[in-house]
Order: structure tokens, then C-alpha cells, then sequence
């Protein structure tokens, strides 16, 4: 009998049986990840122009010693670390840029570079990603001074004030809580390790919970764009208004 051999994936880097345009799809994460990288970096050693009267630019929240008492370098550095990890471990984003930046693999049914001693993420630095329920537990708390900065943002001078700032720090916040209720993590973390969801009283709820939570999470990819694009206008709007390029105009 003849032998007939087949793969879906061709030998070799690159090589693929796909007839569409598969490398399209990795432009925008290319742009919009790289266009982030870069000008989140560059804001956290700026170490200026992050705050206008009750604005705060979420890349500089929890804002610890801006006179430089005992930090000499930009207040930012010493908050970034925490919610660039959480995103960074999120279970969407390797996919991403695993993709975009290190083609591994480029794409569904494409050939990948070969792998000599495939280690996957048990070596320094990939097995940072599995602690990304860890890192889940320090965006909460970051999440609460968010909300907190967003609500200070209604108040100018002593009175109630509604801004062009204002309004964009509390969209930044609310697409921020959807990317953070809508993680994997807290998703296992809500409804996980259950043999029986109608055993008690108590699990019921948990399932009422779940069953939210899952939702969210069918929308996980969109909320991680959103809240990436948000978070970074913010800031730059902060900065724009900080610097004197912007006028911040009052609605209210």
C-alpha cells in the first residue's frame, strides 16, 4: 500500500499552506504594543508633568514622594512595575506578542523557528507568567487608587467639576475594572475549585458570580485593547493639559 504523508504545517520557518494574508492580523499589535512600549517608557523616567490640578495621570497613581525626599528619580518607577507585570503575564498578551515580536509561531498553521532546547516558560524570564494571579492581586489594590483619583477628578477648587480630564480618567478606569474583572485569573479565582456549585448557599452565589465574570471574559480581548489605548491617552492627556498644550475645558 502507498504511504501518504501530510502536515498542516510545512517544514520550515514562514512556510504555510494559508492563501490569505496571515501576517496582516500581526501589524496592529506591532503598532499599537511597540507605539506603547515605547512612550509608556519614556513617561516613566520623564518624571514630570503628570498632575493638573485634581488630574493625576494613572501611570504615576499611587503618587509616592513627587518632591523627592528619598526617591531621586521619576515617582513613576516606583509603582509601573506592578500593573506592567499584571498585563504583561495576562493570558492574552504572550499570545500576542509572542506572536508580533517574536514570531513563535507566526500564526495559526504557519511554520515556526526551530527550537534547539525548547524550554517554554520554565526558564528566567518567561516563567514570570505564571505568576500572573499574583500580579492579579496587586492590580486590585492599584485599581482602588485608580477609582479613587477618578472620583477626586469631580472635585476643583473645593467644588463640584466636570472636565474634558475628568471625563477621560473615569472612562480610563471603568475600561480598566472590565479588563480586570473580565482576567482568566479572577475568573478561576471566583468559580474555580468547585466540585458543586449547588451544594451551598454560599457556592451559589459563587456561581452567580462565575457566570458574570465568564461573560466578561468572552470580551477579555477587546477590554485589553481598550483599557491599553485608554490608559495611555490619559496619561497623555494629563501631560498635554500639565505642560500648557492642552486647555482642559470645563463641562460642568
Amino acid at each position: 500500500m502507498a504511504e501518504t504523508r501530510s502536515s498542516a504545517v510545512p517544514q520550515g520557518f514562514g512556510r504555510t499552506q494559508r492563501r490569505d494574508a496571515w501576517w496582516v492580523e500581526l501589524l496592529p499589535v506591532i503598532i499599537l504594543l511597540g507605539c506603547f512600549g515605547v512612550y509608556a517608557t519614556l513617561r516613566a523616567f520623564e518624571g514630570a508633568n503628570f498632575e493638573w490640578g485634581p488630574y493625576l495621570s494613572p501611570f504615576y497613581s499611587p503618587l509616592i514622594d513627587a518632591s523627592h525626599r528619598w526617591w531621586h528619580y521619576s515617582p513613576a518607577l516606583l509603582i509601573l512595575a506592578f500593573p506592567l507585570g499584571f498585563r504583561a503575564t495576562c493570558y492574552y498578551y504572550p499570545k500576542a506578542y509572542y506572536r508580533a515580536f517574536f514570531l513563535d509561531p507566526p500564526a495559526c498553521a504557519v511554520g515556526e523557528r526551530p527550537h534547539k532546547n525548547y524550554r517554554g516558560e520554565t526558564r528566567f524570564p518567561f516563567i514570570l507568567q505564571n505568576i500572573h494571579r499574583y500580579f492579579l492581586y496587586g492590580a486590585i489594590i492599584f485599581l482602588f487608587f485608580l477609582w479613587y483619583d477618578a472620583i477626586r477628578a469631580f472635585w476643583f477648587e473645593g467644588h463640584f467639576f466636570i472636565g474634558v480630564g475628568t471625563l477621560v480618567l473615569l472612562a480610563n478606569i471603568i475600561l480598566l475594572t472590565l479588563y480586570l474583572l473580565s482576567c482568566h485569573s479572577l475568573r478561576h479565582l471566583v468559580g474555580g475549585k468547585l466540585d458543586c456549585f449547588s451544594c451551598t448557599a454560599f457556592n451559589k452565589t459563587r456561581h452567580g458570580a462565575w457566570k458574570k465574570v465568564s461573560w466578561l471574559n468572552e470580551h477579555h480581548m477587546l477590554f485589553a485593547w481598550a483599557s491599553l489605548i485608554s490608559v495611555g491617552f490619559a496619561d497623555f492627556y494629563v501631560r498635554m493639559v500639565a505642560c500648557g498644550t492642552f486647555t482642559d475645558f470645563r463641562l460642568l
